[in-house]
C-alpha cells in the first residue's frame, strides 16, 4: 500500500498513536484527528509522548511575577515561537494569549485554549470560565483545557462546567484536557500533594471525561486515613513508582497522563522529574514557569534534553 506525504510531514501515524487514540473508544473523528495532532506534533510526534508549554501564570500569579525575569516573555508571539521551535506539542493558554498569535501562527502549532482561570486574590479555590468551544473553534484549537480543584467546596460548580463544555466540545470534535489540582475545603496544604490523593484527582479527572490529564507529581505522604490500608505494603520512596500509580489511576493507562513542572526549580530536578515520568508510564511533562523564565537559549536548550529524555536517548 503506497503512503502519500507532504514535505516535512510524517508519512502516517503511528503504532504508539494509534494504541492510544484507540483507547478513547466513544470519541467521533473528529476529537481522534485532533488528539493526532497533539501526538503527532514536533519532536515527539509519533512516540506517544508529550510536552506541553502552557503560559496561564500570568492569570494566577501575576504579568512582572510570570515575565519580569525574562522580559521578552510579556509577549504572546515569545511563547508561540518557543514552542515551536522546541519542537513541542502544544501550546496552552488564556483566550487573549491565544488570539495575540493566532494568525500569525495559524497551523504551526496545536494550541489549546485554557478555559477557565483565576488570580492570585480571590480567596475561594475556584476558577471563572473566560472561554468556550466557539472560541476554540474560531481560533482553530486542538483542544479546550480546564481546571478543577477536587477538595474544595466549589468543585462541583466546576465539575458542572466542565461537564457542559466538554460535551460541546466533543461535539465538534475538539478534545479536552483536564488540570486537577487538590485544594481547598478539609484538604490541608500538607495533602495537596500526597499519593492518595493525587491518584484520586487523577481518577476525578478521568471519570469526568478527560482526554488529557494533568496533575502535580506526588509525594510518598498518604494523607486519607481511611486510604492508609490500600498503599500498605508497597515501597512508594521513588517518584517513578508514584508516577506508575497516578497513571494506574487513569483507567490502567487508558488515558493521556501528563505531570506539571511546578515551581521555578534547577535543572537537574527538572530532568530528574521527566527521567520519573518516563520510566513510570506517564506520558510527559506540561512545563511553563521552568522554560519561559530562562533565557530563550537556556529555555531551548533545556527543552532539548526534556525531549531527549522522553525519546530514550538519555
Amino acid at each position: 500500500m503506497q503512503h502519500y506525504t507532504n514535505q516535512g510531514t510524517k508519512m502516517s501515524i503511528t503504532p504508539a498513536v494509534k494504541a492510544i487514540l484507540a483507547n478513547y473508544e466513544s470519541d467521533n473523528p473528529g476529537v481522534k484527528a485532533n488528539l493526532a495532532r497533539i501526538l503527532m506534533q514536533g519532536r515527539l510526534g509519533g512516540t506517544g509522548k508529550l510536552i506541553i508549554l502552557p503560559v496561564d501564570q500570568g492569570f494566577e500569579h501575576g504579568p512582572a511575577r510570570s515575565f519580569a525575569v525574562n522580559p521578552d516573555a510579556y509577549d504572546p508571539h515569545y511563547h508561540y515561537q518557543l514552542a515551536i521551535d522546541a519542537g513541542l506539542s502544544a501550546y496552552a493558554a488564556p483566550i487573549g494569549m491565544i488570539e495575540a498569535g493566532a494568525d500569525t501562527f495559524a497551523g504551526q502549532i496545536p494550541t489549546i485554549l485554557k478555559c477557565n482561570s483565576s488570580n492570585s486574590w480571590a480567596t475561594s479555590a475556584n476558577q471563572a470560565v473566560t472561554a468556550g468551544v466557539d472560541d476554540a473553534l474560531r481560533l482553530g484549537c486542538a483542544a479546550i483545557g480546564f481546571t478543577i480543584y477536587p477538595g474544595s467546596d466549589d468543585v462541583f460548580e466546576m465539575m458542572e462546567e466542565i461537564k457542559e463544555l466538554s460535551a460541546q466540545a466533543k461535539s465538534v470534535g475538539i478534545a479536552t484536557v483536564l488540570w486537577s489540582y487538590p485544594r481547598g475545603g478539609k484538604l490541608p496544604k500538607s495533602g495537596e500533594l500526597a499519593l492518595d490523593v493525587g491518584a484520586y484527582a487523577a481518577h476525578m479527572a478521568a471519570l469526568l471525561g478527560a482526554h488529557i490529564i494533568k496533575v502535580k507529581l506526588p509525594s510518598d505522604h498518604i494523607e486519607q486515613e481511611e486510604a492508609k490500608k490500600a498503599y500498605e505494603g508497597t515501597d512508594w520512596s521513588a517518584q517513578s513508582t508514584r508516577v506508575g500509580h497516578v497513571v494506574k489511576s487513569c483507567f490502567n493507562g487508558r488515558r493521556i497522563v501528563v505531570f506539571s513542572g511546578g515551581a521555578a526549580k534547577g535543572a537537574d530536578s527538572v530532568y530528574q522529574d521527566a527521567r520519573d515520568i518516563r520510566d513510570g508510564g506517564g506520558n510527559g511533562s506540561i512545563i511553563g514557569r521552568n522554560t519561559f523564565q530562562r533565557p530563550r537559549d537556556e529555555a531551548l536548550a533545556m527543552l532539548d534534553k526534556l525531549v531527549r529524555i522522553y525519546k530514550n536517548e538519555e
